[in-house]
């Protein structure tokens, strides 16, 4: 009898490579002249990134610093959920990013149905907010890979827990 091989996916954001990036961001606007003697302030507080400009130009350049501080990083852009843009007190203008992690239940869904087009010979099943995938086959398993990282799900997906 073969072993089974098994991995998970997952879509999580390392949230200390994430409060890297925001104060970074936030030093940077602190020594930027286009900033000075503005009110822009960048804070991270939960899953939460909160900019707070001078206005919609203002954050716009934040984010543009905030999504340079996360490529180098190595913080994935896909898991960034931008709110809209709102009006705040004393004219300025506040924006809510929020992190996405986890896998939902209809991206799940698209990810299992996009594994079972393949028509190797793994089983995939939805469990919480991941996905696990097993096969008798390692090759199979990595073509499985291989095909999901073709694919766009609009989440940030990563394989971990690689067993044979």
């Amino acid at each position: 009898m073969a072993k089974d091989c098994s991995f998970d996916i997952v879509s999580d954001v390392d949230m200390q490579e994430v409060d890297n990036a925001v104060n970074q961001t936030a030093k940077e606007i602190g020594q930027r002249f286009d900033f000075r003697n503005s009110k822009a302030s960048i804070v991270l507080e939960g899953g939460e990134i909160k900019l707070i400009g001078d206005d919609e130009y203002k954050l716009n350049s934040m984010i543009d610093i905030l999504q340079s501080k996360m490529i180098k990083r190595n913080v994935s852009l896909k898991s960034l959920d931008y709110g809209k843009v709102e009006a705040a007190s004393h004219g300025t203008a506040r924006q809510v990013i929020k992190l996405k992690k986890g896998i939902s239940k209809e991206k799940g869904k698209d990810v299992v149905a996009a594994i079972k087009d393949t028509k190797l010979k793994v089983q995939a099943q939805l469990m919480d907010d991941q996905v696990r995938v097993s096969g008798k086959n390692k090759d199979d398993l990595q073509q499985v890979m291989a095909k999901l990282k073709q694919l766009d799900f609009d989440i940030d997906l990563q394989f971990v827990n690689f067993r044979s």
